[in-house]
Parts: structure tokens; sequence; C-alpha cells
């Protein structure tokens, strides 16, 4: 991604585990570290300052990017009765049965309001708002996103002349708005056990996953770009249909994401439908695994944890979103000492901020367990980093300061109002509890200055850029 040789001078840099002070990083023109060196008090001839602490950069591993068109829309749109936007009735076999009119909010009535969104985007209006959430993410020093992506054809189903048109448009925003992707093509042919495809669900399905297949195999991936799959969850999914999806990502080498017992209602669905709870109907069938993340995870049972950390399969926690959705709190430090590497997600982007989520992990679990120190500033800032990454195909890559690896580097202030005050040895601590996105003030992805001081460098005017795409969504 970078054109030229470019050498940064870190005022203070997380390399090998702590806070090392006047490190000058060189970033070759392939963009990866070719030198680290702490310990140089005089930036080098040349050479770009970064004041604050420099992480390596953060990873988003679960992403809907058109969910952004959702932010504080759903609490005025979202009905009580079970309903918004006009749509009326319930959905069987993963869903609670129609809400009593004056019943609170659930992820069923939001889920309406995100199908009203998801009806009006087209290829266009997609990488429009794509490149404008992606350049926000940039600027909460992300630099790596894994976008869960299911929305393929038009409105109806009818496929686009290109049938990868809306992947693609993904792709190019993300090139556009200077950060890498991991795109997550995500198989989704029911609405639940034994269910057809609703109407807004059309767009989505491939009517098999050999078809899923056969098109996801058209996508390219690149220097910035990985090419993933997904199975959208165990509802989504006919189980004759889960190995093709696991096949396809062992053949390609792939990551393999999947939602799984979010709510309790899939839960209980899939026991009925299948005798199993979704996290063994996965493991009966090839699906869990060390390249496989399961996204959320709230609502295990003992025996699902098991089978999660005896199989390294990953789990990404979505903290913002689960609580912004009433959807639990979930065993994330059971499933951790059970094996499972974890990962953290903005999800529906209610905010986009990694930092959030990995002190929100941690915070939800002292609320959880009345009992603090569940986890280091270290193990959440690895989390955020290096296992996100690992998590999206990007292995030893990325997530690390360190010769070889990818010149990708987030610099947080150290002199925020939020952050003033701890000694530059206490960073790691400083940036997990106590920063928030808008501390962010440098993002270089492959040795290109992305952020600088606040401000992107690829995308004018960001915030207009965001509410001009989402406002075309909502239209009049």
């Amino acid at each position: 991604m970078s054109l030229t040789a470019q050498t940064y001078w870190a005022e203070h840099a997380w390399v090998d585990g702590s806070v090392r002070s006047d490190v000058v990083i060189v970033a070759a023109a392939n963009g990866r570290i070719t030198a680290v060196v702490p310990g140089s008090p005089r930036p080098p001839a040349g050479s770009v300052t970064l004041r604050g602490l420099t992480l390596p950069g953060l990873a988003n591993a679960h992403s809907h990017a058109f969910h952004r068109a959702l932010r504080g829309v759903v609490q005025a749109d979202g009905r009580a009765d079970g309903t918004a936007d006009g749509e009326t009735g319930g959905e069987a076999n993963g869903r609670p049965e129609q809400q009593r009119k004056g019943a609170p909010d659930s992820f069923w009535t939001w889920r309406e309001v995100m199908y009203g969104v998801a009806d009006r985007l087209t290829p266009d209006s997609y990488f429009e708002l794509a490149r404008a959430v992606y350049a926000e993410m940039a600027m909460a020093g992300i630099t790596c996103v894994g976008e869960f992506h299911y929305l393929h054809h038009a409105p109806g189903g009818a496929r686009y002349g290109n049938p990868n048109a809306m992947g693609e448009a993904l792709i190019a925003a993300a090139a556009e708005a200077g950060i890498r992707i991991t795109l997550l093509d995500t198989c989704y042919l029911s609405s639940g056990f034994g269910a057809e495809p609703n109407e807004h669900q059309l767009r989505f399905s491939d009517g098999t996953a050999e078809a899923w297949a056969e098109r996801v195999s058209g996508l390219k991936g690149d220097g910035n770009t990985r090419i993933g799959a997904a199975i959208h969850s165990v509802r989504a999914v006919p189980v004759d249909q889960l190995a093709t999806v696991s096949g396809w990502a062992d053949e390609h080498t792939a990551p393999l994401h999947v939602h799984l017992s979010e709510q309790t209602a899939e839960n209980d669905a899939c026991v009925e439908a299948h005798g199993f709870t979704p996290t063994r109907l996965l493991a009966d069938h090839g699906v869990l695994g060390p390249r496989t993340t399961a996204v959320h995870a709230t609502h295990l049972t003992p025996g699902d944890i098991r089978l999660l950390g005896h199989t390294s399969t990953g789990v990404c926690m979505c903290p913002t979103t689960e609580r912004d959705l009433a959807d639990g709190i979930g065993p994330a430090v059971e499933l951790q000492s059970a094996g499972s590497p974890l990962s953290l997600g903005s999800d529906s982007h209610a905010m986009i901020d990694i930092l959030e989520e990995a002190r929100a992990m941690e915070l939800d679990e002292r609320l959880r367990t009345r009992a603090r120190g569940h986890w280091t500033a270290a193990q959440l800032l690895r989390a955020a980093t290096a296992d996100g990454h690992a998590a999206l195909g990007w292995g030893a890559e990325a997530g690390r300061i360190e010769v070889g690896a990818l010149a990708d580097l987030t610099t947080i202030a150290l002199d925020s109002v939020r952050t003033a005050g701890p000694p530059p040895r206490l960073g790691a601590e400083t940036a997990v509890f106590a920063a928030t996105s808008a501390d962010v003030r440098h993002t270089v992805v492959g040795g290109r200055h992305v952020v600088r001081d606040g401000a992107h460098q690829l995308v004018p005017r960001v915030p207009q850029a965001l509410a001009e795409a989402i406002e075309a969504l909502h239209g009049p």
C-alpha cells in the first residue's frame, strides 16, 4: 500500500508487550516494518513524528457496514408491538411470537428496521456508505475490518449482472478509505429452521450453498483484501448445507465466521428442530476449529464452552452491540479459559470504538460477577490487535510492531482530557481504560499515513460523507 519507504518516530510505542519510548519504526515500500529501534531520543531526518502511544493497528473483527445507517434511528422508528416501518407478523423457528403491544423493544423489532434500510441499498449507494463508515473506522484507529457480508443481490433476489457487485463495492470502499478488509462473504439461505427466506431475505440468498460457493469463488483478494466465508447462523443455513460452506473455507484456507447463540430464541428453536444446541450442531458438521470464529456466543451451555475451547474456535465479542440490543453478557472469561482466543467487533456500529469494546468486555464482566481484574490491559490489547487480525486471516502478518509485520499503526493521544495524567509506562492501561476513539491522532496502514492529527487524508469531510450517505437511504 505504501508507494515509498517511510520512517516514523513514536514518542511511545507498544513493543513486545510493554511501552517503549523514543521508538524508530521503518516502513519499507512494500508496507512492512524493516526496523524497530527503541531508545532513539531524536527523530531521524525525514521521519514523521507520532506523539502519544503508538499501538499495532486495531482490528474490527465483526462489521455490518450498512447498520451504521441505523445509529440513532431505531430508537425513533422501532415499535414496541414487534413491528417497524409498517411490517407486521412474526417469523417461525428462531424468533419469539409477536410481542404484545407495549412490550419492550428487542433484537427482533430492531431487525425489522434493519431490513428497511437493507432494502434500499444498491452497489453505488453501498459503496458511498461503506467508504464513509470505513473512513470513520480509520479515524478510530482501525486498520483492518472483517465485513460480515450477506447483502448480495437486488431486492427481491434478482441477480446483478456482476453477481459480486455488492461485495466488490465493499472491497473498493475499504481501499478508498485506506484500511484493509476481510470480506466474510456470508451464506444465508433460510429465515428459520425449515423456512424459506422472507421477502427481505431474498436478496441475501443464493438458493443453495453450492450456488453460494460458486459465486464467492469469483471474488479475488489482494494486498489489501482477504476473502473469507461466513455461515450467517444455524437458522439461516440448513444443516445439510453447512459442510459445503466449511468445505469451501477449508479448500481456500480462509477464515470462517458464524453468528452463534446471540438469542435464546434461536437456541430453543435449534434444540426443537435438531435436538442439539447450535454449538453442538456446528461441531457435529465440522464447522468448528482454529480458523473459525463464533460471533457473540452469548447464551452457551457449559458443554458449548468446552466444545468451542477444545477445538480452539475463536470468539468475537461485540459488547456495545450486545448491550444496545439487550442481548446479554457472554461468558468471555470461561471461553478464553477453555481455549478460545477472543477478538472484538463493533457489529451494528451503535458506536465505532474498539477501545470501548475492549474496556466493555472487562467492565461487563465486573458487573456480572461483582469482581474486578478479569483481563489485564495487555490481554485486552491483544484481543483488539493480534488476535483480531488472526481471526480475519492475517495471521502473524499484523497486530504487532515488529520486523516483518505490516506497518499498521494507531497512535493514541496521552494529553487529552481523558488520557492526561498517568505516566507513559501506564500507557496500555490508559489506552484501554480511559481513551476513546476521539483520542486517536494517527492511523498508518502499510506505512501510509491515512489519518494525520485526527484528520482523514483520503476521504474529505467524513462526517458530511456519512450524513449524505445515510440521508440518501432514509429518504424523505
